[in-house]
């Protein structure tokens, strides 16, 4: 059987690069935009839930923000990707991170003068158009923005190592904790450098992203 071609954007090294970007964007907009979350959407239905049941309707705002333009965001890269099919897919994902990252520059210009729900909404646009294009890693379903089935597949490769000694479960494992550990490197490097550059650590997702667009060749 012919081996499938991983693309690069696919691999290991890209895919752990876009998760560490989206530990930053939601430990960004948690901190900053006041306890919202650019990706976690289902974060954001269960803060308005609670919100909502505690009778505090004014902080609900930021997370219907963050919601709507997650949509948008899905919106717009759905349209790139009727332009850019498949056989232009490397270009595509380019375009895509290009898109966050000048997304990113504009929000560091504009943190702290203006409206939090501007820069929620962006940060938005931005996650929601890395969901909506980051699909694979390694040929199989991926997802850079929420670490739960990553948790769970991790769980399940490792008992079936120790339970059948499938080798191929413990690289997969070790390929899923990559991930997991990436993510919480994002997670923590912002919560640090956010306490120095405050509006501006969203850069660091820049980097992170520009680094990406050029190790992925």
């Amino acid at each position: 059987m012919e081996k499938q071609v991983i693309g690069p954007y696919e691999r290991l090294l890209s895919g752990a690069l876009l998760v560490m970007t989206a530990g930053v964007l939601d430990s960004y907009t948690y901190i900053q935009d006041g306890g919202v979350f650019a990706g976690l959407q289902t974060g954001n239905l269960i803060l308005t839930g609670l919100r909502i049941g505690r009778g505090d309707y004014g902080s609900i705002v930021q997370a219907l923000v963050s919601l709507v333009m997650f949509a948008v965001g899905v919106a717009i890269i759905r349209v790139v990707q009727y332009h850019y099919p498949s056989e232009r897919a490397v270009t595509r994902k380019r375009l895509t991170l290009s898109f966050e990252i000048v997304i990113f520059v504009v929000v560091s210009v504009i943190a702290g003068h203006v409206s939090i729900l501007l820069t929620t909404g962006l940060l938005a646009l931005a996650a929601a158009s890395q969901l909506q294009e980051f699909r694979r890693l390694k040929n199989a379903p991926f997802t850079p923005l929420m670490m739960t089935g990553n948790v769970r597949t991790l769980s399940e490769s490792l008992l079936d190592f120790v339970a059948q000694g499938d080798m191929q479960a413990l690289k997969k494992a070790g390929d899923i904790a990559t991930l997991i550990g990436a993510f919480f490197v994002g997670a923590l490097l912002n919560g640090y450098l956010i306490q120095y550059l405050h509006g501006q650590s969203i850069l660091v997702a820049a980097l992170i992203l520009l680094i990406t667009i050029l190790f992925a060749k």
